[in-house]
This record gives C-alpha cells, sequence and structure tokens, in this order.
C-alpha cells in the first residue's frame, strides 16, 4: 500500500528501521513510515529485471554499479550521520551509483547517480510526488519513471537543483544514459 502506515506520531529512523522484520519490504521518508505491499505484478517485476540487466551490461569495466531492490538507499544530510539521525532511507526499483565511497555493506549511504522506479497503482502517487521531492532535494541526478501499461519512461533531470521539466519517451525511441561516460537504452527493449 503506498499510504503512510502510522505506528503512531513519533518521527522513524533508520537505526528503528534495521530491527523490523525482513518478511516486509518498508521506506521511511522524512520519517514517515511507507508499507510497500502488495507483491509486484509481472510487468512491473519484468521491467525491472530488463533495465537492471542493460544497465549491469552497459557499465561492465566502469567504475559504476547498478542495483536492483531490495537495496537499501539511506539519504544523509552530514557525512557523520548516524543511524538513528537518518530518517530517509527507501528502496528504489533500480539505481546506479558511480561514487564506490557511497556504498557499504548495508546498501548505499547518500544520493544515486540515477533511480528508476517502475509505477504501479499502488505506489503512483508516493512514487510521483513524496520521492520526487526526496530525490530532487538530495540531488539524484535523473529519476526516471516507467510506465509498463502504457510502454513509456518519463524522466526528469537535475537542472541547478531543481528537476527540469519531463521528458517522456516511446517504444519507438532511445534513451541518452550521461552516467558512466554515457549510453543508450532501447526504449523498446524495457518492455519486451
Amino acid at each position: 500500500m503506498a499510504d503512510p502506515l502510522i505506528k503512531s506520531n513519533e518521527s522513524w529512523n533508520y537505526a528503528q528501521y534495521t530491527t523490523w522484520s525482513d518478511n516486509e519490504r518498508w521506506e521511511i521518508i522524512d520519517g514517515v513510515v511507507y508499507n510497500m505491499s502488495p507483491a509486484p505484478n509481472r510487468f512491473h517485476q519484468q521491467s525491472v529485471l530488463n533495465v537492471g540487466s542493460i544497465f549491469n551490461q552497459a557499465l561492465k569495466g566502469k567504475p559504476c554499479q547498478a542495483f536492483i531492490a531490495p537495496f537499501d538507499v539511506r539519504f544523509i544530510d552530514t557525512d557523520n550521520q548516524s543511524d538513528n539521525e537518518i530518517t530517509n532511507v527507501v528502496q528504489p526499483d533500480i539505481l546506479i551509483v558511480c561514487d564506490q565511497k557511497k556504498l557499504d555493506v548495508k546498501g548505499c549511504r547518500g544520493a544515486p547517480d540515477l533511480i528508476v522506479e517502475v509505477l504501479s497503482p499502488s505506489t503512483m502517487k508516493k512514487d510521483r510526488n513524496e520521492k520526487f521531492k526526496l530525490y530532487e532535494k538530495y540531488g539524484v541526478q535523473q529519476y526516471w519513471l516507467i510506465y509498463p501499461g502504457e510502454d513509456t519512461i518519463e524522466i526528469f533531470t537535475l537542472e541547478n537543483g531543481v528537476y527540469g521539466p519531463s521528458v517522456l519517451y516511446d517504444t519507438t525511441e532511445t534513451i541518452q544514459v550521461p552516467v558512466a561516460g554515457g549510453f543508450t537504452v532501447d526504449v523498446k527493449e524495457v518492455f519486451s
């Protein structure tokens, strides 16, 4: 469910998050807890697999790495911020990290270079609103929203600290990905 799960009026943090059951997936955005149930559908998972595979292949031999969910991304305000001070932890569907110093055994500590969310009816509002603002605030250079039912990809690119107008791509187009020296993605391969 995309609506926040209200356990109480308190603000939640990453230290608390690490104590929760692994049987369910959660995210915390600005201290508010979100349950990531229900499980994604087949079209969502196929898009994640396709994009993850495309990214993984394109990044071979380059300093950047691609990851797919579940993979924790902890957004931090300062380098020495402790786990109980971190109030933003999400599990994007796909992400690319080029700064290896941001990677640790827990996932990514800091903003990835690129994040992809595959939209579904239960997560669309959160992905387009709360996550959009979060990714913009922390400087994710490019944010992709994949619409599996429409076979389109909407891309926001950070310009002077804010996301500029989106660009919409369909299966007749190719996307230029600016990370790792650049590579292209044929949109029809995302939905094949």
